[in-house]
C-alpha cells in the first residue's frame, strides 16, 4: 500500500517515484499528469507541496517554482509548514494574487480493523444510492458530490431514525480514496466517527485501493478519530489558490 502511495504523489507533484522516495527536495512545473488526484482541483494548480521522509516536493507555474527552489533547495522538510516559513511564501505568492489555503496532515491505512458490535443500525451506501443526501448539511465532510472526485461509497449510522453520523468515500484518484465523516454533535464522544471510518476503511481496502484521511493541524479531535480507525500519519501538504 505504501508503494500505493509514493505512485501517487509522483503523478500529484509530477516527478519520478526515485525522488518521492529519495532524502532530497525536488522542485517540477506542474502538469495535470492522468490519475493524479484530483480533489479540489477546479482551479488548477499554481504551487502546491508536500512534506514527508523529511523532505519536500514541490510542483506548480514556472515563475513560482524559480523562487521557491532559491528559497528551500536544502530546507529540512519536517520544519516546513512552520508559521516563520510559511508567511513569507504567503507573501511571496500575494504578488501574483495567490495564497496558501491549506496546510492538512494526511494518514494513510493499510490494515483491516476488527469492528466491535454497536447498539444502532449501520448502513452501506454505494453509487448513486448517495445521491439522496446531496444538500444535507449534516454530512458535508462525508460527501462532497464533486464530478472530479465522485462519492463511492458511505456508511451511515443511525437509531430509531436518528441520524448519529456519517462518512463516506471520494475516488480522489483510481488508486486512493478519500474518506471524511460527520457525527451528529450530540453523540460526540461515543465512538461513532472511528467505527464508521473503520468500516469504511475496510471496505476500500477490500477493493485493494488505499484510503487516506486528511484533516486540519488544529483539529485535534479528527486527528483522533483517524489514529483510533488504526490510520497512521503520512505526509502534510501545503496548497494554494
Amino acid at each position: 500500500m505504501k508503494e500505493i502511495l509514493y505512485q501517487q504523489l509522483s503523478l500529484d507533484y509530477c516527478c519520478p517515484v526515485e525522488e518521492v522516495t529519495d532524502s532530497a527536495n525536488h522542485f517540477h512545473v506542474y502538469q495535470p499528469l492522468e490519475g493524479r488526484r484530483r480533489f479540489n482541483e477546479e482551479k488548477g494548480c499554481f504551487l502546491k507541496a508536500v512534506s514527508l521522509k523529511n523532505k519536500l516536493l514541490f510542483t506548480g507555474a514556472p515563475e513560482i517554482l524559480k523562487w521557491c527552489e532559491t528559497q528551500y533547495a536544502a530546507f529540512p522538510g519536517e520544519w516546513f509548514m512552520e508559521p516563520k516559513t510559511i508567511l513569507p511564501l504567503n507573501e511571496k505568492l500575494k504578488e501574483y494574487g495567490h495564497s496558501v489555503t491549506h496546510l492538512h496532515p494526511f494518514y494513510i491505512a493499510t490494515e483491516r480493523s476488527k469492528i466491535q458490535p454497536v447498539d444502532y443500525d449501520v448502513v452501506l451506501y454505494r453509487g448513486d444510492e448517495i445521491e439522496q443526501f446531496r444538500g444535507d448539511g449534516r454530512m458535508d465532510e462525508a460527501f462532497s458530490f464533486q464530478p472530479a472526485a465522485p462519492d463511492m461509497i458511505g456508511a451511515g449510522a443511525w437509531k430509531d431514525g436518528r441520524f448519529l453520523g456519517m462518512a463516506g468515500a471520494s475516488a480522489d484518484s483510481p488508486t486512493m480514496w478519500q474518506i471524511g465523516i460527520n457525527v451528529d454533535p450530540a453523540t460526540k464522544g461515543l465512538g461513532i466517527g472511528p467505527t464508521l471510518v473503520s468500516i469504511l476503511k475496510n471496505e476500500i481496502l477490500d477493493l485493494g485501493i488505499l484510503p487516506y484521511y486528511g484533516t486540519s493541524v488544529s483539529h485535534i479531535n479528527s486527528q483522533r478519530v483517524a489514529q483510533k480507525a488504526g490510520f497512521i500519519p503520512a505526509w502534510t501538504e501545503m496548497s494554494t489558490s
